[in-house]
């Protein structure tokens, strides 16, 4: 299935550009399962609550593909995740 070119194209998670079966499946358990949502919700927010009961955080990269799908539900291009990665290092910095 093609992903989404265009933000209203998104249908559902799976149409997001870096939105696969596994990354939508951890949206959805954290309430987000429209892509009106993940427009509305804060990238790194969402990846803090993805720390499980030990409090272990998911790979620094999830943060990237949340920034990358935020972005393009908010209007920006369709870009590989990787282009995030320099914004969620200042983010992350920025924490401390």
């Amino acid at each position: 299935m093609p992903k989404a070119t265009h933000a209203e194209q998104a249908r559902v998670l799976t149409d997001i550009p870096n939105i696969g079966k596994s990354m939508a499946a951890d949206l959805r358990g954290l309430g987000i399962a429209t892509p009106q949502q993940v427009r509305e919700m804060d990238p790194l927010e969402t990846y803090e609550q993805l720390r499980g009961p030990m409090g272990q955080r998911h790979d620094p990269c999830v943060l990237d593909v949340f920034l990358a799908a935020h972005d393009f539900m908010n209007g920006g291009p369709s870009q590989p995740w990787w282009n995030f990665t320099a914004r969620r290092k200042a983010l992350l910095a920025q924490q401390h």
